[in-house]
This record gives structure tokens, C-alpha cells and sequence, in this order.
């Protein structure tokens, strides 16, 4: 395999990596502070995509012929902030008034909020059954070294992940609200006792974690020119894996593995040239070889330091 073709694997791998990573570590913010799976964040996923889609779609359809950047910084605008206060709506009105309910009494809720958010997108956005095009807002050049080509709009979308993931890492080891949530994660009756808000840290890792799913629900629609109503399905599961993967309730454990699933998807690939459509089937086969060998994730041993 010749390096420029191996280039590309890697380009495209570290592209998939950031989303996933995005997503794995909303899942495991959530476990961090609450002990809690919230099954619905796949599908918060997708409605930030969506609510990008519309913001689109309302600036254009006003007849403004705006510049694509001003477009674009509305989008990731309206669809990030309006998915972190999703979330913290979530998390005031059903998962912390079930805390010290049985666990599996938040894993159906939070199905069921998932299952109401994509029929909901399907039934009422106009057309929703059917994928739709995402604006293409992102230089459409590239980059030509050798037969290596990098496009523009994948390099600035995989500059937009890892910059997000470096600001959710300095939030959590820099700033009040991180050393917030690294208590209440930690103990969080002893928190509270020390004068953290115990709910409004809940609602703010809530806010964040939506928030970085409505980013990876954006990237990726800009990154696939599409999006659908059930996309939060498969990232969600996948999110969740790479979460799990690196081990659940640790931040950096989600980022690695975001970025082991997107390499287990690009190997899969590149084995079964054929039948790359099998490329989820290896990667998730791969998961569960890796589950039964390291159960805790492969960042267990820093449990202690959760979230």
C-alpha cells in the first residue's frame, strides 16, 4: 500500500475519531457526576444537526444573502447553544428527579426521551422520513501534496474537534466549574457539603455534554453533506462503545476511545475492500474482544480521578 493511500486512511480516521470522541465524552460527563446512561444523547446528536439544518434554512428561505461564514457561525451558534440548554432541561426534569430512583428506572426514561426526539424529527420536520443534504458552507479546495490530497473543509472540521476537545479539557482541569465536577463526581455528598452546588454542576455537565453532541452532530453533517432522523442511532451506540472502551466515567478514556473505534472502522475498511459496508460489523466485533480482555475499560485504573 503505497503512503499516500495510507495518508488518507489516517486523515479520514482522525476525522471520525474527533466525532466519536465528541460524543463518547457526553456519555461519560453523564456517568461521571450521576452514575446515569442517558440513552438519549445519540438523539440529541442528531437534533443538534437538525436544528443546524433549520437555522440554515431559515436564514436562506428570509431571502438575506448572507456570507457562508456568517451562516455557518449560526448554525454551530443556534445548534450548540440550543442543545445545551437541552440538556440541562433533560437533566432537571427527568434524570435528577429520578436519582435515587433504580437505574434502569433513568435508562428507560432516557430511551423513551430519545424515542420521542427522532419520531418527533421524523413526523414534523418537513419531510424528515427522508435523509437530508447539509449546506455545504466549508472551502471545497484542497491541499495537493504528492498523490496525497487534503481537503480544506475536512482539515478545518478536524481543527474545529480537537480545538473543542482541548477547550473541554482545560474547563475541566482549569476551571472552577471542571474542579466543580471533578467533586461531585468524586463524592458528591462531600461536595455539597463544602458548598458546591450539587444541581447546578448536574445541569452545567448536562449543558456541556449536549452541547459537544450538538458540535459532533454538525461536524458530521458537514463532513457527510447529510443528515437523517435515525444518524443518532449508530453514533449514539458508537459514542457510547468508545466510552466504554476507554472506560466509563474517564474523560480521557472517552477521547481514546473515540479514536480506537474510528481506527478499528478504517482497518476494517481497508481489510475487507469488498465488503467495506462491513467495516461497524469488525469494529464492533473488535469492541467486545477488547471488553472481555479489559471488562473496566482500558483506562480503569484511573477511576478514582472520574470525569
Amino acid at each position: 500500500m503505497d503512503l499516500a493511500l495510507i495518508a488518507q486512511h489516517l486523515v479520514n480516521g482522525a476525522m471520525l475519531g474527533v466525532i466519536y470522541a465528541l460524543v463518547a465524552v457526553g456519555f461519560t460527563l453523564f456517568f461521571g457526576v450521576l452514575d446515569v446512561i442517558k440513552f438519549s444523547h445519540g438523539d440529541v446528536v442528531m437534533l443538534g444537526a437538525f436544528t443546524a439544518l433549520a437555522t440554515s434554512a431559515g436564514l436562506v428561505g428570509s431571502g438575506s444573502a448572507l456570507p457562508p461564514a456568517i451562516v455557518l457561525a449560526a448554525m454551530f451558534i443556534a445548534a450548540v447553544g440550543g442543545m445545551a440548554v437541552f440538556g440541562a432541561l433533560m437533566a432537571k426534569f427527568l434524570v435528577l428527579p429520578l436519582r435515587k430512583a433504580p437505574t434502569l428506572n433513568v435508562l428507560l426514561i432516557t430511551l423513551m426521551a430519545g424515542t420521542v426526539i427522532r419520531e418527533a424529527v421524523r413526523l414534523f420536520y418537513p419531510q424528515g422520513s427522508n435523509p437530508k443534504p447539509f449546506p455545504r458552507l466549508l472551502p471545497t479546495g484542497a491541499w495537493e501534496i504528492g498523490e496525497f490530497t487534503l481537503r480544506y473543509d475536512s482539515t478545518i472540521l478536524l481543527v474545529t474537534g480537537v480545538v473543542a476537545i482541548v477547550l473541554v479539557h482545560l474547563v475541566i482541569t482549569r476551571t472552577r466549574l471542571g474542579l466543580a465536577i471533578r467533586a461531585v463526581a468524586q463524592d458528591p455528598e462531600t461536595a455539597s457539603a463544602m458548598g458546591i452546588p450539587f444541581h447546578g454542576t448536574v445541569l452545567a455537565t448536562f449543558a456541556i455534554g449536549s452541547a459537544l453532541a450538538a458540535l459532533a452532530g454538525v461536524v458530521n453533517g458537514l463532513y457527510y453533506s447529510e443528515v437523517s432522523f435515525n444518524m443518532g442511532l449508530l453514533l449514539g451506540a458508537i459514542g457510547f462503545s468508545a466510552a466504554v472502551i476507554g472506560g466509563l466515567g474517564n474523560v480521557y478514556g472517552a477521547i481514546l476511545g473515540g479514536f480506537i473505534f474510528a481506527a478499528l472502522q478504517t482497518i476494517g475498511a481497508v481489510l475487507l475492500p469488498i465488503a467495506s459496508a462491513y467495516k461497524d460489523v469488525f469494529a464492533f466485533a473488535a469492541v467486545i474482544l477488547l471488553m472481555a480482555w479489559k471488562p473496566g475499560g482500558l483506562l480503569a485504573e484511573r477511576s478514582a480521578d472520574r470525569v
